[in-house]
């Protein structure tokens, strides 16, 4: 049976408790508040993060004050090359005296809320360790299954793909991701505020904004807010159009895309859409809630051809042109 649909009150209450999670995250990662906003959706939505940019720029702060506003459990592991998978799942050790038994030690991914830092300076042999734990909430190790903690975020960073030293993510890990997002560079305007406002850098105190219960009621709110069917139509014609062998391909999508999003695009956006209107106070999807968040859905799951890094075209790119070419009604 369906859940009852949001009301303009209820989804009035959700948003206030939702900005504050906002505003405090505002106070630690200056003047990035496209980037808070995103993450903030990201959370309400369920869904994990790569949080994409060059060294310094507060991404890992960010997703540390995220668990401490959330009071949820929480584990960083630092993505080196020699790190193993079994030292994120957890692994079996050789216990007790005289009769001694293997007894399995929980690693690192059994947290609520698992920072991933510098995801792409690891093995694929690590990072395909990951795969389970962020598509269903679990791990497992030699045969034997055990859950991961509910709620489970993965929120991951990693450094350009260019650098030397680093692993770009598989096409299959990276599709796990609800959100890619690119953190910018920051201004001389910000940083004068950085350096006169914190000594040393360091971020202000926080104090939880939510508990677990709040939480969970936040997630019941998202899931109730109504998705109207030509809100649905339009994600469902632009996932199609992503594919080059589509007739509604834009020609940006048939020149530099090789191949286009799958269904799991289409439930992100509309995931991602309803935990927009949640936190903007309103019961319904609207269409520039989908607009608004196509390009973190997308962009990490459209596969380029050649030719978009020869006339070098990037993801956000094709996405632009995306929504550009594909009509929110159908002209006919």
């Amino acid at each position: 049976m369906a859940a009852e649909l949001l009301s303009p009150a209820e989804a009035q209450g959700a948003a206030e408790v939702a900005n504050r999670l906002k505003e405090h995250l505002n106070t630690v990662l200056l003047d990035q508040e496209s980037v808070v906003e995103q993450v903030v959706v990201a959370v309400l939505a369920r869904g994990h993060v790569l949080l994409e940019g060059l060294p310094g720029l507060g991404k890992t702060e960010l997703c540390k004050s995220l668990a401490r506003l959330l009071a949820l459990p929480f584990r960083r592991i630092q993505f080196t090359p020699d790190l193993l998978p079994g030292d994120i799942t957890g692994t079996y050790v050789l216990e007790g005296e005289g009769r001694r038994d293997f007894v399995f030690r929980e690693g690192p991914l059994f947290a609520s809320l698992v920072l991933a830092d510098e995801i792409n300076r690891s093995s694929p042999k690590t990072q395909a360790a990951l795969l389970e734990a962020m598509q269903e909430r679990r791990v497992t190790v030699l045969g034997q299954t055990r859950p991961l903690p509910d709620p489970f975020f993965v929120l991951a960073t990693q450094n350009p793909i260019e650098l030397e030293g680093t692993y770009p993510l598989p096409e299959a890990q990276l599709d796990r991701f609800l959100f890619r997002i690119q953190v910018p560079p920051v201004g001389a305007k910000t940083l004068r505020t950085l350096l006169t406002t914190r000594v040393r850098g360091a971020p202000p105190e926080l104090s939880p904004v939510l508990d677990g219960e709040g939480l969970a009621r936040l997630f019941a709110a998202s899931d109730r807010v109504h998705l109207p069917g030509p809100v649905a139509d339009f994600i469902g014609r632009l996932v199609e159009a992503t594919d080059p062998r589509q007739a509604s391909a834009p020609e940006a999508v048939r020149r530099f895309v090789r191949y286009g999003a799958s269904p799991r695009a289409a439930l992100a956006l509309a995931a991602a859409g309803r935990a927009r209107a949640l936190l903007g106070g309103r019961p319904n999807v609207g269409f520039d809630d989908v607009v608004a968040t196509a390009s973190a859905v997308l962009n990490h799951r459209l596969v380029l051809a050649y030719e978009a890094s020869l006339e070098k075209v990037s993801s956000p790119d094709v996405v632009r042109a995306l929504l550009q070419a594909v009509p929110e009604v159908p002209r006919d």
